[in-house]
């Protein structure tokens, strides 16, 4: 029994450890925006900002010439602008922050594509949450026999 799940934990661990890395490589990568966005982000001073939030959302859903359900609303200072960037659903609307000028969000580039494809959804969009939750599973697995296999081994050393 002990030799089984000694395999087991092998095979586990193999398996698990490949999901792993592509998703820890890919959000290292990802968290360099200079490397896959080439943007530059920088700190933002609070005179640069001539537009509020509220007014920000008003004008995304005017843009849309719809009642926009805003998701999320991120404030950033990308290559010397302040833009608010407003979600909804799968559309992005852009706001400069400083001039009030609305405008669709251009789509990302490849490498951006790429690397949120491998960290978010593992290139198999709309079996991701089945995959995602599919290795979660296999990862307790393997910590479970790693723990019991620990115990076991340690309870012989104690014996002794």
């Amino acid at each position: 029994m002990q030799k089984l799940i000694y395999q087991s934990h092998i095979v586990l661990g193999l398996v698990v450890s490949l999901p792993v890395l592509f998703w820890s490589f890919s959000g290292f990568i990802y968290s360099l925006p200079s490397t896959v966005e080439g943007s530059m982000y920088e700190a933002i001073e609070t005179s640069e900002i001539n537009t509020g939030p509220d007014e920000a959302i008003a004008k995304a859903a005017a843009f849309a010439k719809t009642d926009l359900p805003v998701s999320a609303l991120t404030l950033q200072k990308r290559n010397g602008v302040v833009e608010y960037q407003a979600i909804s659903g799968v559309r992005s609307i852009t706001i400069n922050a400083e001039t009030g000028e609305v405008i669709n969000t251009p789509p990302p580039s490849f490498a951006t594509r790429f690397f949120r494809e491998a960290h978010f959804y593992f290139f198999a969009y709309p079996y991701n949450a089945l995959l995602t939750g599919t290795f979660s599973l296999l990862a307790c697995l393997s910590t479970l026999t790693g723990i019991y296999l620990n115990f076991v081994y340690w309870k012989g050393k104690m014996s002794r």
